[in-house]
């Protein structure tokens, strides 16, 4: 009876009296928790701080001179000479991002389809293959071949610079990115929704289309924005492709096309105030574009799902 008497007093000591009052395993977890939270917060702002400075930067010096005249002229022809604006060159983004996304984002998730549906088919390790790989190509490369296969007159169809060749180096750019993202938003897909289509009859494309793809739309949307930001932003395979142009230009083939990312190059590259100021408006301007498409893209898949 002695002998048992120390155990039932330090399992009395080690129970809580109150119901307010926890046991040292409790706020062990507790103070854990705590600090685990810090950390992740401290890695959070990690990740934002740098974006908030970009923001910053170039929202504080590219300010002076965005504004409507900015988005309705085109730039003087002196770098030296202030007003102006980047019309050709946000006429020429639209123009080839648009082309591209047209030709990118189908083709892209009609492969994750695929992917998603025979994930060991004949041509799934291929694709998933290629995909991969380009994806980690740099996009000079990009300009180099759609240059020799579209531009050069030479081995290619020699169309020239132009508006075509510029939006397919973005296409093929932006292509790997939506595969791959919309392959991923397939996934999450419960595939209890892909048997309940096909135990009341319905077809595989008709689960594709009617199942599937509604209930991944909002990610499928997330992946073609992500995409359409990275080619709205890229400007070294619109060197080779593109060529840049003073003027606005609406023809596919036939003259080069201005870019925004181009002339921000232009103006970065000489030592003209104003002509920098304009290329900090020009980073201001492509900022707004891809959150316009964000919230237009976001805005369309929630109503969809309504």
């Amino acid at each position: 009876m002695s002998a048992q008497t120390p155990t039932r007093t330090t399992a009395a000591a080690r129970t809580p009296s109150s119901i307010h009052e926890s046991s040292p395993h409790a706020r062990r977890r507790k103070r854990r928790s705590i600090a685990m939270t810090g950390v992740l917060f401290l890695a959070v702002m990690a990740a934002v701080t740098p974006l908030a400075l970009l923001l910053w930067q170039v929202v504080a010096n590219g300010w002076t001179a965005f504004g409507w005249e900015f988005l309705t002229q085109i730039e003087p022809l002196s770098y030296r000479d202030r007003g102006g604006g980047y019309l050709h060159g946000i006429v020429g983004t639209l123009y080839m991002t648009g082309i591209a996304t047209l030709v990118s984002v189908p083709v892209g998730i009609a492969a994750a389809l695929y992917l998603n549906d025979n994930p060991t088919g004949r041509y799934a390790f291929v694709v998933r293959f290629f995909t991969d790989v380009m994806t980690g190509v740099p996009s000079i490369f990009v300009g180099l071949a759609v240059y020799a296969l579209l531009v050069s007159g030479s081995g290619g169809l020699g169309l020239g610079f132009g508006t075509l060749a510029g939006a397919m180096s973005l296409a093929i750019i932006m292509l790997p990115i939506v595969v791959r993202s919309s392959e991923e938003m397939l996934r999450l897909v419960p595939a209890d929704l892909r048997s309940a289509s096909f135990g009341l009859g319905a077809r595989q494309w008709q689960t594709a289309l009617k199942v599937t793809l509604p209930a991944a739309a909002p990610g499928l949307t997330t992946g073609a924005i992500l995409a359409v930001a990275r080619g709205a932003g890229e400007t070294a395979p619109l060197i080779l492709t593109a060529l840049g142009a003073r003027q606005v230009i609406t023809s596919l083939t036939g003259s080069p096309q201005s870019d925004v990312g181009l002339l921000m190059l232009d103006g970065f590259r000489q030592p003209f105030d104003a002509g920098i100021e304009r290329a900090w408006a020009g980073g201001l301007t492509l900022i707004l574009i891809t959150l316009t498409m964000s919230i237009v893209a976001r805005a369309i898949a929630r109503r969809s799902q309504l």
